[in-house]
């Protein structure tokens, strides 16, 4: 299997086995609960917090008082949109959501896209600290607003997932077969956490 290229001269070896190494180190919080793709409520953000969001009690009160406005852009944006492959992204209702969490004290990137990615797996990456680290550079520094941000962060990263996609398909492939199931955004981010950190995200 062919190796990942990062940006900076960095080049993941054997992605398929640095996968494989968080699946079976993480898998059971990975695969843990139901998407419900069209709602937003208390349970995914609890599901969050397994999986290292920390979102605090009073930040859970905030983020669930703009639910209806989150859940309403969610519903715009299909179940199984991707940033994989040449399908239409779209942008202005995931800017809408991502605008939603914009202002809420203690919430910001990382949180934020920790509550969303479940709700759509193959188009919002975690932007965690270290992700955004790796995708930062003027463009994404020169966006205005918290939206305008995230959504800079998200193109910026869809260039990665297409310059790696045969790659990461492979490895999703063989994952699969293994009986693990994750999108080629998820993969990108195992694989990009990995190299920053030298272990399993």
């Amino acid at each position: 299997m062919s190796s990942i290229v990062l940006r900076r001269g960095v080049v993941v070896e054997e992605p398929l086995e640095r996968a494989l190494a968080f699946v079976e180190a993480y898998w059971r919080s990975e695969a843990r609960g139901p998407a419900r793709p069209a709602s937003f409520d208390e349970v995914d953000l609890r599901l969050a917090n397994r999986d290292g969001a920390r979102i605090s009690a009073a930040e859970i009160a905030a983020i669930l008082e703009r639910r209806r406005e989150i859940a309403g852009a969610l519903r715009k944006i299909h179940p199984d949109a991707s940033l994989a492959g040449t399908s239409a992204i779209p942008w202005a209702p995931l800017s809408q959501l991502f605008e939603a969490f914009g202002g809420i004290r203690g919430v910001g990137l990382s949180k934020m896209t920790k509550a969303l990615h479940r709700k759509r797996p193959a188009l919002i990456p975690m932007l965690d600290s270290v992700v955004q680290a790796y995708l930062d550079d003027d463009e994404t520094r020169a966006a205005g607003s918290f939206g305008e941000r995230a959504g800079a962060l998200v193109r910026s990263y869809k260039r990665d997932v297409d310059l790696n996609l045969s790659v990461l398909r492979e490895v999703q492939q063989e994952l699969a077969r293994r009986g693990y199931r994750l999108s080629e955004v998820r993969i990108l981010d195992v694989l990009i956490w990995s190299a920053a950190t030298g272990r399993p995200t």
